[in-house]
């Protein structure tokens, strides 16, 4: 195969975690605009069905799954429920996450569990309820959502370093176990990019201006710019892909 054709996703349907706004949505909307069916999760229902009107509004086919993806036992039903009604799912995004500030030696334990549970439970609870269904097929692209902080710490987000450093790890996991079966398990890294998540710090001058000498591309990245990113590891063009974190970052990780 070579081509534009490598990188279409026609016929393919994707499941998109934390997918009614921000990074989640530009990615579920860039998957869908390669060809691909696309069903948002979220725990908010409405939030859920104006971003799929957004969707469709493209001609994207899109759907809705109303989930708490911590939880692991009702994480299994929505994924067992979706083959079981003929909507198997070939691309996986594991988008869901959150972010708390707060100085380590200050830190409330259920924050840092609830932390844990929606940033790294959660792509091992999806992860393995839709994987089991991948390997029978025989096929299957798992894309886990990483961070910068991955590979470096800043003051006052420790736990999030510490669950998006475990993400990227237990995607090389993935691929140890899953790579022999058919499976491309593969993490994209952001940068820092404008999004609810990020509002506290777009609105704080020095950080802002921090960022922006600290990043080489001197400027926030846009929720669109990892849409290339994800369409790549989701399409055929990665087949020989695997274990592997790409940082989308504008050069911050590569320079000191």
């Amino acid at each position: 195969m070579i081509g534009i054709d490598m990188f279409s996703l026609a016929g393919r349907r994707a499941f998109v975690t934390g997918g009614s706004r921000g990074i989640g949505l530009a990615l579920a909307a860039g998957l869908g605009r390669a060809g691909a069916e696309v069903i948002i999760a979220a725990r908010d229902e409405t939030a859920l069905a104006s971003a799929a009107d957004s969707l469709r509004a493209e001609q994207i086919k899109a759907g809705i799954c109303v989930l708490d993806v911590s939880q692991h036992d009702r994480v299994r039903m929505a994924v067992d429920a979706l083959e079981t009604a003929g909507q198997p799912i070939d691309i996986l995004v594991n988008n869901a996450g959150m972010q708390h500030r707060q100085p380590l030696h200050e830190f409330d334990i259920d924050m840092f569990d609830q932390l844990m549970a929606t940033n790294l439970r959660s792509v091992f609870s999806v992860s393995q309820a839709v994987a089991g269904h991948m390997i029978k097929r025989g096929h299957g692209k798992i894309i886990n959502i990483a961070s910068v902080t991955s590979l470096l710490a800043r003051p006052g987000v420790a736990p999030y370093t510490a669950s998006k450093g475990a993400v990227s790890n237990l995607t090389k996991g993935m691929a140890a176990d899953w790579a022999p079966l058919g499976l491309n398990c593969n993490a994209i890294a952001p940068g820092y990019f404008q999004t609810e998540l990020n509002a506290a710090l777009m609105a704080d001058t020095d950080f802002n201006d921090w960022l922006i000498n600290r990043t080489p591309a001197r400027r926030w990245g846009r929720v669109d710019e990892l849409v290339g990113a994800c369409v790549f590891l989701a399409a055929p063009a990665s087949d020989f892909v695997n274990g592997q974190t790409l940082f989308v970052d504008g050069g911050l990780t590569a320079t000191v």
